[in-house]
Formats: C-alpha cells, sequence, structure tokens
C-alpha cells in the first residue's frame, strides 16, 4: 500500500529551490506548447514582461488586475484562517456590485465623494450578508459551508442575471440585455490608468495586517482554526468570532465588487468577476495566509493575467495557448507545495524500517 504522508517543516532553502525549479519546469514544458503553436517561446516570455512593465498603461492593466484579486484574496484568507471553507467569494463579489449599483439607483444625484462612500459602505454590507448567512448556519446548526457559499455563487449569478435580463435593464440599450452605465458622479477618479481603488487596496493591506496579526479578534480567529476546543477553553465566545470573521470576509469580497464596477467596468454585469473568486482561493492558499504573501502572489498572478492577455494580441496566438501557459505554470507551482508538505511512503519502506 502507498501512502501520502505529511512532511516535517521543510528548510528556507529547500522551499526556495523547489518553487523556482517548478516555474523553470513549467517554462521548459511552456516553451514546447508555445513552439507548436508556431511562435517564439524566448520572444514570448519577454513579450510578456513587456506586456506587464513596458509602458505606464500596461502596468495600469497589471495592477487593474492585481487590485480585485488581492482584496478578493484577503477576503477568503480571513474565512480560512479559522477554517471555515469560504467558496463563495465570487458570489459576494456580484453582490457587493449590486449593492453599489443599488445606491446609484436610488440616489443618482449625490456628490462624488458621498456617492463613492455609500456605494463601497453597502457594497461591504451585501457582500459580508452574503456570508454571514451560510456562517450563522455553521455556528448554529454545523452545516457544511463548503456546499453553502459555492451555491451561494449561482444564487447570485442568477439573482444578478436577473436584474441585467429583465428588473435593470437599460431601455436605452436597444434591446440589448446590457444595466445602464454608472453616472460619473459614481465613477472611481483615475490618473494616467491608476484609479482611486489602488489607494483603497493600501489601506485594506495595512488595516488587514493589523487586524490579523495585532488585534484581539485576530488572535481568536487564529486560536479557533487550530482547535475550536481550545477556543473553547479559553473563553472564545465561537458564535461571535465566527460571524465576524464572516462579515470581514465577505464585507472585503463585496467591495471588490464596487471597485470594480466604479473603477473597471463601469456597469453591473454577469461578467464582472472574471472568475477572480476562485483564483483568489488559490492564491490565499499558496500565500499560507499571511498578509504580505497574498500581496507578493496577487502580483504574481496580476502578471500571468495580464501577459496572457497581451500575447494573445502581440503574437497573434490563440486564446486557448496563452490558457494553457497560465494553467501549466499554476499546476508546477501547485505540485511544488504538495512536494513540500507531503511525501510518499509504502507499507514496504515501513517494514524495512521496523
Amino acid at each position: 500500500m502507498i501512502h501520502i504522508v505529511k512532511k516535517e517543516v521543510s528548510k528556507t532553502r529547500d522551499k526556495i529551490l523547489i518553487r523556482v525549479g517548478a516555474v523553470l519546469a513549467a517554462l521548459v514544458l511552456s516553451s514546447i506548447i508555445v513552439a507548436f503553436a508556431g511562435a517564439n517561446p524566448i520572444e514570448l516570455y519577454i513579450g510578456i514582461f513587456q506586456g506587464c512593465f513596458g509602458s505606464i498603461h500596461r502596468f495600469g492593466a497589471t495592477i487593474e488586475k492585481m487590485v480585485p484579486l488581492l482584496v478578493l484574496s484577503l477576503g477568503v484568507m480571513v474565512a480560512f484562517k479559522m477554517q471555515f471553507w469560504n467558496i463563495g467569494a465570487e458570489g459576494q463579489f456580484l453582490m457587493g456590485a449590486v449593492g453599489a449599483t443599488l445606491v446609484v439607483r436610488l440616489l443618482p444625484n449625490l456628490p462624488l465623494p458621498i456617492m463613492l462612500l455609500c456605494m463601497a459602505l453597502l457594497a461591504f454590507i451585501f457582500g459580508a450578508v452574503w456570508l454571514m448567512i451560510p456562517a450563522f448556519f455553521k455556528a448554529r446548526f454545523g452545516t457544511n459551508e463548503t456546499l453553502f457559499t459555492l451555491m451561494l455563487n449561482y444564487i447570485a449569478l442568477t439573482f444578478v442575471t436577473a436584474l441585467q435580463y429583465d428588473f435593470w435593464k437599460d431601455p436605452a440599450a436597444n434591446g440589448m440585455p446590457k444595466i445602464a452605465n454608472l453616472p460619473g458622479n459614481a465613477l472611481l477618479p483615475s490618473i494616467s490608468g491608476f484609479n482611486l481603488s489602488i489607494l483603497f487596496t493600501v489601506i485594506i493591506i495595512l488595516v488587514m495586517y493589523f487586524f490579523m496579526n495585532k488585534s484581539k479578534i485576530g488572535f481568536e480567529i487564529t486560536v479557533l482554526g487550530e482547535s475550536e476546543n481550545t477556543a473553547r477553553y479559553i473563553g472564545i465566545n465561537i458564535t461571535k468570532t465566527v460571524i465576524i470573521a464572516a462579515m470581514v470576509s465577505g464585507g472585503l469580497c463585496g467591495l471588490v465588487g464596487m471597485f470594480q464596477i466604479s473603477g473597471v467596468s463601469g456597469a453591473l454585469s454577469i461578467e464582472i468577476t472574471g472568475g477572480l473568486g476562485f483564483t483568489a482561493i488559490i492564491v490565499a492558499w499558496l500565500s499560507g495566509l499571511k498578509v504580505p504573501f497574498v500581496v507578493m502572489n496577487s502580483f504574481f498572478f496580476a502578471i500571468l493575467l495580464q501577459g496572457a492577455s497581451y500575447i494573445q494580441t502581440a503574437f497573434q496566438i490563440p486564446g486557448s495557448v496563452a490558457e494553457m501557459v497560465q494553467a501549466i505554470v499554476l499546476f508546477f507551482i501547485l505540485g511544488s507545495e504538495f512536494i513540500l508538505q507531503y511525501r510518499i511512503t509504502s507499507d514496504k519502506k515501513k517494514r524495512e524500517v521496523a
């Protein structure tokens, strides 16, 4: 019989070597696929770099992809820290965008600063409530939050679809299923492609670092994630901690909905998430649920996303090839994490050791 067993903590040097080796191996395999597609792999990798950093506009596009992924990952991280498996970031993202759009529809003439503040507040509340529902059932009845949050993604998507195709459909769109664009007083100010969401994200990073590492509630979330019995023994209110963590986690994901419609898309639609809610789960997990590493990995993934987008146009390669390059790099990185954390053994080896 073959068994997969947990390793002891790997040395820092081993972690660096294995992860760098994984990236290099991914690039070698990707080169073969790119060559079959008729492109020069070296030129393509240079193109990825140029697509991300070749100009202020391209760098702005990279940061534009990093911001939502980073904030979503921080939100997912909070829930994962207490072993509450929030797979519903996509749904919270969408509901946050619904909340922000609702402010514009109800109060369209607010001044820009007040409008943005109200949009952000309602986006946070909508995202928080969307996660607090499964959190309440988890704390009160012990329901499975993984399935619960996953199903809420589809409910949110269906709800936004109904808004886009019926209830909030723009009469001026000539029959197209589209929600009206946001007015100028509901758009985030921007300079050279960098909008105000970047500043908000920097503030969120600092607040979340303090929240998770220096605050009492952050300590309680960590203890609860490590052992519920220990948390009860030292007097932590389990239900209260779960609800607060869910509020922060879902609220951050909801806030991204406001960033996206106000700073990028300009309107609510079913396409605004782009699967980032699921990517955020990978980023948070690969980061070891630590804020600094979430920032680093979000930037790395943003480079992959922006680079893949650029090379499709610059090198005229099919979108499927660019997606395969992303997938191969991601697969090898995940594989390196498996190698670092686990080892394969067999009963025969156990008998030899005995």
